[in-house]
C-alpha cells in the first residue's frame, strides 16, 4: 500500500484525541481545508517517541503560522495520552491533537500498522487542504524524525502547490531557485 498512498485521499476515519486538556473527536474531515501532518509513532511512555514529540512541539508554532495543523497518532487510547500529557515535562507542552487509535484503523489506513506487535511505524505524512497526501515517510522504530526536515518539506510542497509548473529541487529552501521542468534542462543538471 505505501507506494501507492501518494496523492490518495485519505481514508475515512473517526477517532478520540487528547487535545488541550480535553478528549476530543477528530476524523477525515478535520484535515480538509488546510495543510495537516499526520504522525504517526510506536507507544507512548518509551524512548525516541518523546524526543520526537517534543521536537514536533517546539517547531509547532512555525506550523501553524503556515496554515498546518498537527495531529500525532499511536495506537495507545486517548486516556493513556491524557496521562502521559500529564507526567511528562516533554510532553507536556505538546498543544497538537493526540490522537488514540487503539483499534489500529487510521494505522492501517495510512499502511504504517506493525501487526504483530499492534503498534505503528514511525510514519510522517502530509496532507494538503484537498485531503491529498503529498508526501510519505517511514522511518525504522529506532530512528527518530526531525520536525526541522519536516517544516521545510511542508514549505516545498505548499510552494509547488501554489506555484504549478515549477518543483523545488534536493535541499530547496524558501526564496531559493526552483526549477521549471523543460525540454531545455534535459541532461543539464
Amino acid at each position: 500500500m505505501f507506494p501507492t498512498i501518494i496523492n490518495t485521499k485519505v481514508q475515512p476515519f473517526i477517532a478520540t484525541a487528547y487535545h488541550n486538556g480535553d478528549f476530543v473527536d477528530v476524523s477525515d474531515a478535520d484535515l480538509l481545508g488546510k495543510w495537516s501532518v499526520v504522525v504517526f509513532y510506536p507507544a507512548d511512555f518509551t524512548f525516541v517517541c518523546p524526543t520526537e514529540l517534543g521536537d514536533m512541539a517546539d517547531h509547532y508554532a512555525q506550523l501553524q503560522e503556515m496554515g498546518v495543523e498537527v495531529y500525532s497518532v499511536s495506537t495507545d487510547t486517548h486516556f493513556t495520552h491524557k496521562a502521559w500529557h500529564d507526567s511528562s515535562d516533554t510532553i507536556g507542552k505538546i498543544q497538537y491533537p493526540m490522537i488514540g487509535d487503539p483499534t489500529g484503523k487510521i494505522s492501517r489506513n495510512f499502511g504504517v500498522m506493525i501487526e504483530e506487535d499492534g503498534l505503528a511505524l514511525r510514519g510522517t505524512f502530509v496532507i494538503n487542504p484537498e485531503g491529498e497526501i503529498k508526501v510519505a515517510e517511514l522511518h525504522d522504530l529506532g530512528i527518530g524524525r526531525s520536525a526541522k526536515e519536516l517544516v521545510r518539506k511542508v514549505q516545498a510542497a505548499q510552494y509547488v502547490a501554489e506555484h504549478d509548473g515549477e518543483v523545488c529541487p534536493a535541499a530547496w529552501q524558501p526564496g531559493e531557485a526552483t526549477l521549471s521542468p523543460s525540454l531545455d534542462l534535459v541532461g543539464k543538471i
